[in-house]
């Protein structure tokens, strides 16, 4: 009886030893790789649907944590991670998608509670005044934002052009240039829907604008679009929009050198040219202005407030000429008929960088 006694204490000091082993080694995987704080942190990407076992394959790769598997079973378990961290989660583990950055001074529990907590990593985009929809694409690739020939198609979908109520065939004209904080691969849809909200926000500090029905609407956002190719001082805005409406009142091509480049860049696909050239003007295009007397189908750029108010609220002027004398400073002479207007030996293309 004795001996089985003493048999039984040995099984279960040799059990209580490896528990404490046991412990001690989980103790160990659950600790961070780096004891001390550390500032250096490594960005950590969830992308919708990743799964918590994928996630912690990936931290083990990343050397963020020292177990893949200890990370999946304290996500499962909570009292697990309790027990390793003196306190158990108040709800499941769940993880969601965002751009994290994780020190390796971080323990599981603390990568975990950042990993649930949803944060994103935003993306600065500046849009200029005047960009062409394949700009603001191009611009929004680079930035890693969303794909551009998808940004491109969804843009000239005509069934998202009349979800929004606009009377033209794609969205040209109506994304607001502003700065924006997007995230890595957002959807098109949701990139586009949050600059044609800004715009119809900020139209409201337009009341003539915002109250017009949606064909007047397009045909100033239209005008709207080709001012913003032209004007390089802002109080000049207003001035080339009223020479713009005083030929269309009288039934006068607009001669905008910015609709010709639009057909040379955009729809023809060259490189921005240096300059308009007399054959330019001679396109076969009804957005050639020089060559077809009213606006053009569509808008040729999306602009910006100082155009969109210049051609909504429109002063009276007897101007139908205007012409360039400062290229430097962007300035304009403007006159009333023919005989006043100096003609230029050369069409500029406005270098706004537009």
């Amino acid at each position: 009886m004795k001996k089985l006694l003493t048999i039984l204490l040995t099984i279960l000091i040799l059990l209580a030893a490896a528990m404490a082993v046991s412990a001690g080694y989980l103790k160990k995987l659950a600790s961070p790789l780096t004891a001390e704080a550390s500032e250096t942190k490594v960005r950590f990407e969830v992308p919708s649907g990743m799964s918590v076992s994928e996630a912690g394959s990936r931290l083990e790769a990343e050397k963020l944590i020292r177990s893949k598997k200890l990370f999946y079973y304290t996500a499962r378990y909570p009292k697990l991670k309790g027990f390793l961290y003196g306190k158990a989660a108040e709800k499941a583990f769940v993880l969601k998608s965002g751009i994290y950055y994780i020190s390796p001074s971080m323990n599981i529990a603390e990568i975990q509670e950042l990993l649930a907590s949803g944060q994103q990593e935003y993306i600065k985009v500046s849009i200029p005044e005047g960009l062409t929809i394949s700009k603001i694409a191009a611009e929004l690739e680079e930035k890693k934002v969303c794909s551009a020939d998808e940004f491109i198609k969804w843009c000239h979908d005509p069934n998202v052009v009349s979800s929004y109520e606009i009377e033209g065939e794609s969205l040209e004209g109506f994304l607001f240039p502003d700065t924006y904080f997007f995230i890595s691969e957002m959807p098109v849809s949701a990139v586009a829907d949050v600059m044609i909200s800004n715009f119809f926000e900020k139209i409201k500090e337009i009341p003539s604008l915002a109250q017009m029905n949606k064909a007047d609407l397009y045909k100033t956002v239209t005008l709207a679009s080709i001012v913003e190719r032209e004007y390089r001082v802002e109080d000049e805005a207003p001035l080339i929009a009223s020479v713009f409406k005083n030929r269309l009142r009288r039934n006068i091509g607009l001669y905008s050198c910015a609709t010709v480049e639009y057909i040379l860049t955009e729809i023809e696909g060259r490189p921005h040219p240096d300059r308009i050239l007399i054959e330019d003007t001679k396109i076969d295009n009804p957005y050639n202005t020089y060559k077809w007397a009213g606006l053009p189908p569509g808008p040729i750029s999306n602009p910006g407030l100082v155009a969109l108010r210049a051609s909504a609220d429109t002063p009276k002027t007897n101007y139908y000429f205007f012409q360039i004398v400062d290229p430097a400073a962007g300035r304009h002479v403007f006159t009333t008929s023919f005989e006043e207007h100096v003609e230029s030996h050369s069409l500029y293309t406005k270098k706004t960088g537009k």
